[in-house]
This record gives C-alpha cells, sequence and structure tokens, in this order.
C-alpha cells in the first residue's frame, strides 16, 4: 500500500464531529440517531448533510407507494417495513401551513374558531333531531297503544282465507269528538264519521252520522247514538271505586258499544277508533298553521266558548282558519238551514282540509312537526291503533288525491235516508223507511263503501233460484249488489229440487278474494263442475241457490 493510499484511508475513516454523527454502511447520520434512520424525514440528499434523495422522482422509485426502510445499527443490510410513507406533497403543504400561520396568526385563528363552532353546531343539531324524535316515539306510543284486531287490508298480499267477510277489504276507523273537560256532558260525541280506506284502489271516503240519530244499542235498549259512548262508560265507573284500571275499562266500554252499535246499524266493520276533544282539535290545528276552506256558504252565529260571546262570520269562498274558528265553524248549527245535517257537512270539510295540511308539510318527515303534532294532541286523544299502523295508514293517505276522497252524508241529496221525528218529547233522527228500518242506509253506505278486493276483481256472478221459492233469486241478488259484486244476470235453475247452495267457479280460483267472501257468505265450498242445461255466458261464478 502506498502512501497515497494510506492518505486516502485515512481521509475516508475521519469523522468531523464524532459525538454528534454515526456510520451505517457508508451512509452519514444526523446527531439525533438512536439506532434506525427514518426516511420519512428526508425529502433529498445532499452529498454531505446526511439526507437522501427525493423518491419522487421518474426512476420508478416512488415513496408513496413503498414501505418505510429502516437500518439497525448492528445489522448491515436495510430491512422494508410494510408502512405507508407521507408523500412529499403532503410535508410542503404542512410546511407552507405553518408558513401561511406564521404570517397571518389572526387569520388562521379566526377559521379555526368557525369550524368549531360549525362543528358544534352540527352536533347540537342532530342531538336536537334525536331528543326530538325519541320524545315523539315515547309520547306516541303512550298515544298509540293499540289494542284493535288490526285491518287487514293494512297487510300485503292478503291471504284469502283470512278474510271473514266482506269489508275487509277497507280500513274503518270511527272518528268521534267531545266537549271534553270542562263542558257541559263532558263525554257526549256531538261529532261522529267515519274514514274508509281503500288501500287497493287508493280511494277514501268520509261518512257522517248523525249525533240525534236513534239506535238499538245491543244489550242497552235504544237512545241517540251520541250518548251511547258515555252511557257504556258511566255503567263501569259507577261499578266500583275510581281507579286508573276501571277508568281504562269504562272508556273501552264505552268504545266497544258505539262500535257494535254502528256496525249493527250500517252493516260495515269498524277497525279503528278515534276520541279527540274540543281542544285537543283546536291546538292540532294551530300546530299544523291553521287550515284553507273553499267555504261553500256563509255561516253567521253568535256563540258562546269558553265561557265568552264569539261572533263566527264565515263568507262563501277561500278562507283561512285558525283552531279556535275552526272549532267553531264545526260546531256551528243553529244559524244552519238543516242543522246538524249542515253541521256534519262542515265537519267533513275541515278533516279533509286538515289532512291535505298535514301531508303537504311532510309532516311524519319533520320531527319538529311530529313533537309539536302529538304535544297539541297530548291527553287530548285516545286510539286504539298502533304506531306501526299509524304509518302504514300515513304511507297509504299520502298516495290518496282529493279527487278520490268522497263526502257522504245520510241526508245529503239526493241521498235523504233519515228525517227527524219526536220520540217522547225528545227530538231524534230516523230512518225515512221508518223507525228501525235501517236496509235502505245498509245498502247505500256498502256500495258506497265496496270491498276494495270485491271492486278489484269485479268478478261476473249469475244467480239462479234453485227452489220454488219465488223471487228468492232476486232477493239474494240486490243483497249482493248492495255489498258490490256484479251481478250479470238473474234467473230460475233448470231443476227446483236444490237443497243446498251451489257455487261454481269458472275461472279456476282466478278471483281468489270473491271466491273466499261467497264461500263465506253461502257457507259452501266452490266446485269447478257446472250442472247440465246451466249456459253462464260470460259469468265468472254461477251461484244456485238452494231451499236450506
Amino acid at each position: 500500500m502506498g502512501p497515497m493510499q494510506e492518505d486516502f484511508n485515512a481521509r475516508f475513516r475521519r469523522r468531523p464531529n464524532r459525538r454528534d454523527t454515526k456510520a451505517v454502511d457508508g451512509i452519514i447520520l444526523p446527531r439525533n440517531y438512536r439506532g434506525s434512520i427514518d426516511f420519512r424525514r428526508s425529502t433529498s440528499y445532499h452529498p454531505g448533510n446526511g439526507k437522501m434523495a427525493d423518491f419522487g422522482q421518474p426512476d420508478g422509485f416512488n415513496q408513496a407507494e413503498q414501505g418505510i426502510i429502516t437500518a439497525n445499527a448492528d445489522s448491515s443490510a436495510a430491512v422494508a417495513i410494510e408502512q405507508p410513507m407521507k408523500s412529499n406533497f403532503f410535508m410542503r403543504s404542512k410546511k407552507l401551513s405553518k408558513a401561511k400561520e406564521h404570517h397571518n396568526p389572526g387569520k388562521i385563528k379566526w377559521l379555526k374558531i368557525v369550524r368549531k363552532s360549525l362543528l358544534t353546531l352540527i352536533i347540537v343539531v342532530a342531538l336536537t333531531g334525536l331528543f326530538l324524535f325519541a320524545k315523539a316515539f315515547i309520547k306516541a306510543r303512550n298515544i298509540f297503544k293499540g289494542g284493535s284486531n288490526g285491518a287487514i287490508a293494512l297487510q300485503n298480499n292478503v291471504d284469502p282465507s283470512k278474510l271473514k267477510s266482506e269489508g275487509d277489504g277497507r280500513v274503518n276507523i270511527l272518528m268521534l269528538g267531545k266537549g271534553g273537560e270542562g263542558h257541559t256532558a263532558p263525554d257526549l260525541t256531538d261529532t261522529i264519521l267515519i274514514l274508509s280506506i281503500d288501500p287497493l284502489q287508493k280511494e277514501a271516503a268520509i261518512l257522517s252520522i248523525p249525533r240525534d240519530l236513534y239506535v238499538k244499542v245491543p244489550g242497552d235498549g235504544s237512545m241517540k247514538i251520541n250518548a251511547v259512548y258515555a252511557s257504556a262508560k258511566s255503567t263501569v265507573l259507577a261499578s266500583g271505586r275510581q281507579t286508573d284500571e276501571l277508568k281504562a275499562r269504562a272508556e273501552k266500554n264505552g268504545f266497544d258499544a258505539v262500535e257494535r252499535t254502528l256496525k249493527e246499524t250500517l252493516g260495515i266493520p269498524i277497525n279503528y277508533h278515534v276520541m279527540v276533544d274540543f281542544k285537543g282539535f283546536e291546538q292540532a290545528v294551530n300546530t299544523v298553521g291553521g287550515i284553507d276552506l273553499d267555504v261553500p256558504s256563509s255561516v253567521y252565529e253568535v256563540m258562546r266558548i269558553k265561557g265568552k260571546e264569539y261572533i263566527l262570520n264565515v263568507k262563501p269562498g277561500q278562507q283561512h282558519f285558525d283552531g279556535f274558528r275552526a272549532l267553531a265553524y264545526v260546531r256551528s248549527r243553529y244559524t244552519s238551514p238543516r242543522g246538524d245535517f249542515d253541521r256534519a257537512e262542515r265537519q267533513r270539510l275541515v278533516i279533509l282540509a286538515l289532512k291535505d295540511k298535514i301531508f303537504s308539510l311532510g309532516t311524519y318527515a319533520n320531527p319538529i312537526k311530529i313533537s309539536q303534532l302529538i304535544d297539541a294532541f297530548g291527553n287530548h286523544i285516545e286510539t286504539n291503533m298502533t304506531l306501526d299502523e299509524i304509518m302504514s295508514l300515513y304511507t297509504i293517505g299520502k298516495d290518496i288525491p282529493g279527487n278520490k276522497v268522497i263526502s257522504l252524508g245520510l241526508a245529503d241529496p239526493p241521498n235523504n235516508f233519515v228525517r227527524t221525528s219526536m220520540i217522547d218529547g225528545l227530538s231524534v233522527v230516523i230512518p225515512t223507511a221508518g223507525m228501525g228500518n235501517f236496509k235502505e242506509i245498509q245498502n247505500f253506505v256498502r256500495n258506497e263503501l265496496k270491498d276494495g278486493y270485491i271492486k278489484n276483481e269485479n268478478a261476473s256472478i249469475m244467480v239462479l233460484n234453485g227452489t220454488s221459492i219465488s223471487g228468492l233469486a232476486t232477493l239474494k241478488a240486490d243483497e249482493l249488489r248492495s255489498y258490490g259484486y256484479n251481478i250479470n244476470q238473474v234467473a230460475d235453475a233448470p231443476t227446483k229440487n236444490y237443497q243446498k247452495t251451489v257455487l261454481v267457479d269458472l275461472r279456476n280460483g282466478a278471483k281468489k278474494y270473491t271466491k273466499r267472501y261467497l264461500e263465506q257468505r253461502f257457507f259452501v265450498t266452490a266446485s269447478s263442475s257446472l250442472p247440465e242445461g246451466i249456459n253462464p255466458g260470460n259469468a265468472d261464478f254461477v251461484i244456485i241457490l238452494g231451499s236450506k
């Protein structure tokens, strides 16, 4: 080895500052070296300063896609570790951000405050929404306790075997209005409506029942329909000490009595009931911001409401009503030409307007509106519907346009099915056909509130008299028409010796709901064999009436 080589080796081994740097495989390390090299801290290499070159060069080695390379002082080789590296862009952006903060600290501080404020606001809004939903849910559960048998028509793809009788294809809700606490006779139901919904056809109807309609109450004599609830309720309340359990039982007895009575009187099933007092109604209208009505005729009456004199003066045309004015409008009757019949018509108008307002607001998608509406009802509403059933009805109801909701009254021309009368000095409303004769009313109601499945299938039916009883086929055909059946032919059967009624299904079960109803009505099982001598034409079903 010559002098020149020795000098070179000596210079190579010399370290300018042994305290601050170390070498691993010929790489100069920084003074804070503790046994490993983290190349994430290096962005470029310059000879003599211990920094590595920029890996983001076009040589195919990009640090954003590689792992961290570390070298241990006791190792002679670098080891690759699977860990992502921060890109040069990130490091530079961070430095620029710090530089901007250094040059304009006030602006940066203000931006940070704004960011934190926005985050806080978002959290508060989210928590508020959660609180309102929870509040509404808890209160709704207290109001919508359930207890009914439920409406089959609310289900999808209903099994025909679940249908018991015509009418199961609709949802019929009894809506009652009473004065409530603070009023004379607080439990008299002066407002009686039936909201009937056809989920299949997306149609609905509101039927008014005159409050003075004189009816026979199963097991409790005869009385005005508006007194049935109060009478049945008071009977239970008088039986013992006024506990919460007794009060609940009394209310249930009241609702059951009204539902049984209306079922016998009108000939349709009642699936649910809702009771609202005056205060709850007024607050509900105010909660949705009032309602708008196209008033058909003027109403002027000096009334006494809440212990004060009030002048109701409503002109024809578009009118806005707050809760108090709407309540006065639906209670007014003394100055109306038809008295209670005109009032019933106004009640239907207001209910439809309230329904439209609730749906137009998207109430069930607005937690604040839900909370406010439930607060408005509070203890002023009672129902046997569950919250799930209410939501199902809401989903169906929002798809029913206003022109598919009809308004029905028993005394609205040309329907004159009832009239006023006197019984023992008491002013009452009775059927035009005579005291206790509700046959015409039943035919009218069932025809207007046709079963959705019967209407949807619209099966053609032939009715034949297989007995010697004169007029039997005509009598049964008229009865079936009242339920909405499509009767296309009425005649005598080729023979008159049928003991039992025969039902022939000529469509092999294609019209399954009509088949089920007819089987239930005549207590038979449908056959596919048609007796000889009968030409059914285009009939889907043939009914041959027997003597039993």
